[in-house]
């Protein structure tokens, strides 16, 4: 089969296309046969070598994917076969065939279209468990979140939207910004331009925020957590300002700078909480994971949401895509067809 195999960290130059054996069926895995792959910022870190959840070198990058199970391993029933599921795993979507463990797949939504699924699982169960599960988001709330244009960012502010929350989301375009007008956010802001500090200040008329979901790390998460309300919750699920180069020292001191970090005593002056997830260390635990797909499958359906698809590539050419994801230029998710 054809993947693309990481050998090596570095630019989005060093994936190529290449031809390796399919992988082996075991008992209680099934193997998908791929055709559309989701792309995630956390593949862009792993391609550079700096995100820890990656397994070691040469692996076949990927973490979501759609497609049609087309083998199975013993322990598993022969009705899977011919099954439309999305997949969320550690690694190995960049490829037109890929196994998992049976409990990774989870059925496809029958109104979506091939690449919505694509698009679905990693982003808004990692939007899904910030703000539900860890925030306890509840209607009223003033909910930022940064980088909303992105693949969690859209899918963060559709569920607070559709919770009847007050929503504001930094981007650093034009055209994200009428995405998240579109999208019906309370307060779009171009970062480029606008302090949005001092723009939620005025628009809350001094009150700050309740929630805040933080991806960037930096003075951005400085800033996000001087926002936060007496009982406010900030929940971390990225790290984009990353950008640590082993051959330059001070890039050390950067990514040790922005490391985002609390000060309990300041943090009980304002009654204030700050707390992170990881989707890829809640996946074995089977449990969790049934519920929090349940509850937000019945969540999308009773609202009518849909992922926000803004690109679409080949499989050939998966380097452009990231690139394009590299370089903060892209909106939505971006979905690979692999045939």
């Amino acid at each position: 089969m054809k993947a693309y195999i990481l050998k090596k960290f570095g630019g989005p130059s060093v994936l190529s296309l290449s031809e390796v054996s399919e992988p082996l069926v075991e008992t209680g895995d099934i193997r998908i046969k791929t055709e559309c792959i989701g792309l995630n910022y956390a593949e862009i870190q792993s391609r550079k070598g700096l995100y820890g959840w990656a397994p070691k070198l040469p692996y076949i990058l990927g973490m979501e994917a759609f497609g049609t199970i087309d083998q199975i391993g013993a322990n598993v029933s022969p009705e899977k076969i011919g099954k439309k599921v999305m997949i969320g795993t550690q690694f190995g979507s960049y490829g037109e065939y890929i196994v998992v463990p049976e409990h990774l797949a989870v059925p496809a939504i029958q109104h979506y279209s091939d690449d919505e699924n694509a698009a679905f699982l990693v982003n808004y169960m990692t939007a899904w468990i910030a703000l539900i599960e860890i925030a306890r988001v509840k209607a009223g709330d003033k909910v930022l979140i940064q980088a909303a244009a992105g693949g969690v960012g859209t899918a963060a502010v559709q569920i607070a939207k559709n919770l009847d929350c007050s929503v504001f989301g930094t981007c650093s375009t034009n055209t994200k910004k009428k995405l998240l007008n579109d999208l019906g956010v309370d307060l779009a802001i171009d970062y480029r331009e606008d302090d949005f500090g001092r723009l939620i200040k005025n628009f809350t008329s001094g009150s700050g925020v309740d929630v805040v979901l933080e991806v960037v790390g930096g003075d951005v998460y400085q800033k996000s957590l001087s926002l936060l309300n007496p009982f406010g919750r900030l929940v971390i699920v990225g790290f984009a300002s990353l950008d640590l180069k082993k051959w330059n020292p001070a890039s050390w001191i950067k990514t040790w700078r922005d490391i985002p970090r609390v000060n309990v005593k300041n943090l009980a002056l304002k009654s204030r909480g700050v707390m992170a997830t990881h989707l890829g260390y809640l996946l074995n635990n089977k449990i969790i994971m049934q519920r929090v797909i349940t509850e937000l499958k019945q969540f999308i359906k009773a609202n009518n949401i849909k992922p926000i698809i803004g690109h679409q590539f080949d499989f050939h050419e998966l380097t452009i895509a990231h690139e394009l994801m590299e370089s903060r230029s892209s909106v939505g998710k971006i979905v690979i067809h692999v045939n």
